[in-house]
Order: structure tokens, then C-alpha cells, then sequence
């Protein structure tokens, strides 16, 4: 857990500088790709998925090295032509793990998250799941513990494998010559997460793209078609809380609803998107007919209340960082109500830039567990030694954030939800 998080010191503002620049490069080279709002929900997506990580919340139900213990048929040191051998076999696992939780229901909730921008920029590239608590690597790297692939060399190809995951989210890269036959290039993933009934369930690999076209499931991006981005049933919110969980609400919503017992058993793992006959007529959800009228969503805040989204997500890296380099001093079960913070706090600001009618009270409820965490630890889980005065300091943010969202609940969503209750003549 430490050791992790101490990498993240490093991982995660080399990640935020990326981003910086492919913002800076788009403005020069006058492409529009980035929204404010979007950029901070995906950047907040990151640090639930993060927070959830570090405090050691995924759950590995095999471990590789049980694996290759068990049914290795030859035993191998690690060279150069291992570590090659392993990063492939990672990348095959990472492809059958990719399309499995793209034709499988309830494994959909666990990815979900991660299509649900209707942007393609590498702040989308962090939208990644807090929701997916169980790791399903280990099952489809048999192959490689077959081979005897020591499982010290899977441990330092696993990350390498991530990072090389990233750079590809972005529409600044075009089509890039013979590189595209083998690797996945930003062309290849813009047809992954693009709607379109022609790019639908397309170009799965993780690094490699020939496994798509062994196995059937490549698509050339095409001159003629503009991939368009999102999910089919758009979830129309900047809370990376709330879009986490929506796609695992339908599911037991719908296995609740319908009267037929079997269809409650195989909802869970029927291809995505099934719902059961009786629960679809009774209640239809809205999807996506036609990608050309889709309308992004945007809940139109002002440029103040953007500015604002952004000193709150700063305000929370900071939190988090503090987090990350002090797991040892605040322990448990103190780092698990730390990460449950930043988890509200995340929830509240990304409410208030949705302008939801509940944000006032999740700001709330945000300020009164703070007050709390400073009542019981006496100082913020001790940051005293490095910010003096931080006790008075965190109570003026927490009330000025209270102070700033019952502003906008009164001047902005409540005059919104009274103009739209308004009869129209």
C-alpha cells in the first residue's frame, strides 16, 4: 500500500502535466477537444479510482504467483526474451479482459466509467472504475504461468503495461503509417470508444492490435464516419460517483422489476445491454438512435462556478498527496475515513457543477463529517507538523464551500428548476 502510493508521488503529476499539454497543443493547433467540465470529471474519476487502489480495495481472488506455481510446465529465469514473452502474454490477458467486460452485464458496470465521456482527450483516458472491485487479470494469464513466466517479471510489466495504455487517448495524433498493423494508435481507440453502429464493440487491444484482427473484432477508423463518443445510454452527469454505480443500478432495478425468476438469475450475465422483455416495455430507457443528434451533455454552469470545480479538484489532490505520503502515520482505521473524504468531497463539488438540487446538502453533510474529523483527531490527521493553523484553515474552506454552494443552490438551480416547472404558454 505504501510503496504504491509513493510511486503515485511521481505517476499521477506526470499524468496532469500530459494533459496540460495536450490542452496547450490543441489551442495552438486550434482544435477544440477539451471541455472544463468534463476535464474536471475525469480527472476526479481518476482520484476515486486511485484513492481506491491505494487503500488496497481490489481484491486479486487468485494470485499469479499461486498460478504459476501450480501449473507451470517449465520453469524460466528472467531474461530479456522473458520479459518480451510475459509483456505479450499481459497483453493477450488484457484483451480478453477488456472484451469480456464489454459483452457481459453486470462485468459492464466495473468498465462503464471509463466510456462515459462524450470527449476523447487523455483526461477521459482517467476515467477510470471505482466501482470494479474484484481483479479478473490473474484468470487470463494462464497462458503465461503455463510458460513458467516468473511472476516477479508480471509484477514489473503490469504497470509499464497501464502507462503505455494512456498516450493513446487523443484526437491531436492522426493515422500513423505502418505503426497502425500492430500497435494501438490513437486511430485504433478513437473507434473503441466511438458509438457509432460501425465502430460498436471494435479494437479491444491494449497494446497490440493484432489480437482484434485475429480474433474478428478490428475496425479501421473511416475517412466517411466521425467517431462520436459516450455511452448508448448517455449518463448526463459530471459525478463520477453517481456514473459508477448507474449501469449496476440498472441491473438490480431491473432484476427486482421483472416477474420472471429466470430472467432475475441471467440478467447478470447476459450481453450488455439486455434487460428483460416485460421490464424493457414497462420501462423504456432512452438510448441512443441516431449519434448525429446526440446533444453533449452540459449543465451550462457560469465560468465563477468552473473556476470553482477547479479549486476544489486542486484542493483535493493536495488532500490526496497528503494522504499518500503519511499512510503509515494516520493508519487504520484512519486512512479508510481519510479516503472516504475526499470521496464526499469529490461527490459534492462534481453535484454542484451538475447543478443537482441535493449538492447544498452533500456540501452539508461534507463540512459536518469534516468538523467531525477535526474534533476526534484534534488537527487534520497531522498535518499540523507542515501547515500550521490548518484546523482554522480547513474549517474557512469547508464553510466558505457551504457558503459558496447554498449561492449557487439559490441563484442557479433553484431559479432553473422553477423556469423549468413553469407552464409553457
Amino acid at each position: 500500500m505504501e510503496v504504491y502510493a509513493k510511486v503515485l508521488n511521481y505517476v499521477v503529476p506526470f499524468f496532469i502535466l500530459l494533459i496540460i499539454i495536450e490542452a496547450f497543443a490543441a489551442r495552438w493547433m486550434k482544435v477544440k477537444i477539451n471541455r472544463p467540465t468534463d476535464m474536471i470529471s475525469g480527472i476526479s474519476s481518476g482520484i476515486t479510482n486511485i484513492v481506491k487502489e491505494v487503500l488496497g480495495l481490489t481484491v486479486v481472488i487468485i494470485s499469479y504467483a499461486w498460478v504459476v506455481d501450480k501449473i507451470a510446465i517449465i520453469e524460466l529465469q528472467a531474461t530479456y526474451l522473458v520479459y518480451l514473452i510475459g509483456f505479450i502474454g499481459i497483453d493477450f490477458a488484457g484483451y480478453w479482459r477488456h472484451r469480456i467486460r464489454h459483452e457481459i452485464n453486470i462485468l459492464w458496470s466495473g468498465h462503464v466509467a471509463h466510456h462515459t465521456s462524450e470527449e476523447f482527450n487523455l483526461s477521459a483516458a482517467l476515467r477510470l472504475p471505482f466501482i470494479r472491485i474484484f481483479s479478473l487479470v490473474n484468470f487470463f494469464l494462464v497462458p503465461a504461468a503455463i510458460l513458467g513466466i516468473p511472476a516477479e517479471v508480471i509484477a514489473v510489466l503490469l504497470p509499464l503495461h497501464f502507462f503505455l495504455q494512456v498516450w493513446y487517448h487523443t484526437r491531436l495524433i492522426n493515422k500513423m503509417g505502418w505503426l497502425e498493423s500492430w500497435l494501438v494508435t490513437p486511430s485504433h481507440h478513437r473507434v473503441h470508444h466511438a458509438i457509432n453502429p460501425e465502430y460498436l464493440d471494435k479494437n479491444y487491444g491494449n497494446v497490440f492490435i493484432f489480437w482484434d484482427k485475429w480474433f474478428g473484432t478490428f475496425q479501421t477508423e473511416l475517412a466517411a464516419v466521425k467517431p462520436i463518443y459516450g455511452v448508448t445510454r448517455p449518463v448526463k452527469t459530471w459525478n463520477p460517483i453517481l456514473f459508477n454505480f448507474q449501469h449496476l443500478w440498472l441491473l438490480i432495478k431491473d432484476a427486482w422489476r421483472t416477474n420472471n425468476y429466470w430472467d432475475k438469475l441471467r440478467i447478470w450475465l447476459m450481453p450488455t445491454g439486455w434487460r428483460p422483455a416485460d421490464v424493457e416495455e414497462k420501462y423504456p430507457i432512452l438510448a441512443v438512435k441516431d449519434v448525429f443528434l446526440l446533444e453533449k451533455y452540459d449543465s451550462n454552469p457560469l465560468p465563477i462556478l468552473i473556476a470553482w470545480g477547479w479549486v476544489q479538484l486542486i484542493i483535493t489532490l493536495g488532500l490526496m498527496f497528503f494522504l499518500f505520503n503519511h499512510i503509515t502515520e494516520i493508519g487504520l482505521p484512519g486512512v479508510f475515513i481519510y479516503g472516504f473524504f475526499i470521496l464526499t468531497s469529490i461527490f459534492s463539488y462534481t453535484a454542484l457543477l451538475d447543478k443537482a438540487s441535493y449538492a447544498l446538502l452533500a456540501e452539508i453533510f461534507r463540512m459536518a463529517f469534516g468538523f467531525l474529523l477535526l474534533w476526534w483527531w484534534e488537527d487534520w490527521f497531522g498535518l499540523e507538523a507542515l501547515v500550521p493553523y490548518n484546523r482554522l484553515l480547513i474549517i474557512i474552506f469547508l464553510g466558505v464551500s457551504v457558503g459558496v454552494s447554498g449561492y449557487f443552490h439559490f441563484t442557479e438551480i433553484r431559479q432553473n428548476e422553477a423556469y423549468h416547472l413553469k407552464p409553457k404558454v
